[in-house]
């Protein structure tokens, strides 16, 4: 199988796990905003948000180790990278029940601490067992621990919010509930207990694991930092209410995030190969290419239907948000950017310039909150964060280039990003005709589609000729 091929097979497969899935719980805001006001909703956003900022301080971020070490292993090796992980996770679970004690000195975390100890440990054994699967290749099994995940959180969401009517409570437990349930199942249907293994062949793992994972601690609190810090400062200068509608209108651009996740995900596994330096790169620039131009086609098709989508999935007394898509839409997009010039780091394991070049987004986006947020309140959120992450992803694609020299495609990126600001700008203008709206977004979507998809449509075509070619050498 060549590794474009594999790279399209692997997508899939978690396409149809992962994305899916992720989609299934962003269709159950009209649920949450129907049984949520804007202001339990608010608060419910900051009690994840925080623990989310925990989940990686309190594992080490070891997943990210478990899962790039794994990834070179076999055997009792990779047991091992497994046992180690775990046990992280497992001892650390004491000093942050001591630790997290000090958010009761905050008032909107009053009677939730538990919850959030709860959500992080629950989410951190899931995230090992789940990147242990990855990382064995167990694609089909990643993806459809994540479909019955969701599915779980469904149903617990149901039980909780419509039938028990437990409100915030609901919604976060929820979550917790879904990943403790399918840890346990993934541990022993998958039987992952007979991959623990106390046999300490490789002297100085744990030393090595930590050094590549500990830089991912702040690196993933720096970008959820960057994503999360306007919620609170949001909260501080207009309220709960409208960090309601903020959060409400983030779920929306968070598709572009999923979809680029998904593919990320599959694209570690192909990243990490014996090829040579200019054979790598011409891969890179060639996934680079199609991913970027695929990326803008999706963005200006949610723009073009932010409105449309609010109005269907969010209940009346959120539309108002709707004008905060398009602005974190293009931050979505800069934030699948950057993530792929990070698995050049991954590649190279470089995590501490991972750690360095996402601080630098998260301290521009910190400055921009403060800046911005007092004078216009949640768009100057959208707005930071848009800047904050076009910040770090041209950082990167400058610092990268000393491990991994690839084409970025300058011209047409400009010229991509420069169409999907005015797009922004147009459907934030909200034209009172709305024929003359709805043709001038058609014909944007359009002009992407046509200057993006040659170019998809002719690398396609190209790896369906290269497997044509080889499957009649076999012949």
């Amino acid at each position: 199988m060549s590794k474009y091929t594999k790279l399209l097979s692997n997508t899939a497969i978690l396409g149809a796990g992962t994305f899916i899935s992720k989609v299934l719980v962003f269709l159950l805001m009209p649920l949450y905003t129907l049984l949520l006001s804007t202001e339990q909703f608010g608060t419910a956003d900051i009690l994840t948000q925080t623990a989310n900022l925990l989940i990686p301080l309190a594992a080490l971020g070891i997943s990210d180790g478990l899962f790039r070490f794994a990834l070179d292993t076999k055997g009792e090796s990779r047991k091992e990278v497994f046992t180690t992980a775990l046990s992280v996770v497992v001892i650390g679970i004491l000093p942050l029940a001591a630790i997290i004690q000090l958010l009761r000195l905050v008032d909107i975390y009053d009677g939730y601490v538990w919850l959030i100890l709860f959500y992080i440990c629950a989410a951190n054994l899931h995230l090992v067992c789940a990147n242990y699967l990855r990382a064995c290749d167990k694609t089909k099994a990643f993806a459809l621990q994540g479909i019955v995940n969701t599915v779980l959180t469904i149903l617990l969401n149901i039980l909780f919010l419509v039938v028990l009517d437990l409100g915030v409570l609901g919604y976060v437990l929820s979550v917790a509930v879904a990943d403790t349930v399918i840890t346990v199942a993934i541990f022993f249907i998958c039987r992952l207990y007979r991959d623990i293994s106390f046999k300490r062949e490789e002297k100085g793992l744990l030393a090595r694991m930590l050094k590549f994972s500990i830089p991912y601690i702040p690196t993933t609190m720096m970008w959820m930092i960057t994503s999360a810090s306007d919620r609170f400062i949001v909260t501080a200068f207009s309220g709960a209410a409208e960090n309601g509608l903020y959060a409400a209108a983030y779920k929306l651009p968070t598709l572009i995030s999923l979809a680029g996740g998904v593919f990320i995900e599959a694209w570690q596994f192909s990243s990490v190969s014996d090829a040579e330096p200019e054979e790598r790169a011409k891969f890179f620039g060639t996934v680079y290419r199609n991913y970027m131009g695929i990326m803008f086609m999706g963005t200006s098709v949610l723009i073009a239907g932010s409105k449309i989508l609010t109005t269907l999935l969010l209940a009346d007394s959120y539309f108002s948000s709707w004008k905060y898509v398009p602005v974190l839409a293009i931050a979505m997009i800069f934030s699948a950017f950057s993530a792929f010039m990070g698995s050049v780091y991954f590649l190279e394991k470089r995590s501490m310039r991972s750690f360095v070049t996402a601080s630098v987004g998260a301290l521009t986006n910190i400055v921009l909150n403060f800046a911005l947020i007092p004078s216009f309140g949640a768009m100057g959120a959208a707005v930071a964060t848009a800047i904050s992450y076009m910040v770090a992803f041209v950082i990167r694609a400058i610092d990268t280039a000393k491990y991994l020299k690839f084409s970025l495609c300058i011209p047409r990126l400009v010229i991509n990003t420069v169409l999907i600001i005015a797009q922004t700008v147009l459907m934030l203008l909200d034209l009172p005709n709305f024929t003359h709206r709805v043709i001038i977004q058609l014909a944007i979507v359009a002009i992407f589609a046509i200057y993006n998809g040659r170019e998809i449509f002719s690398t396609v075509i190209g790896i369906i000729k290269k497997i044509l070619g080889k499957n009649s050498k076999n012949i």
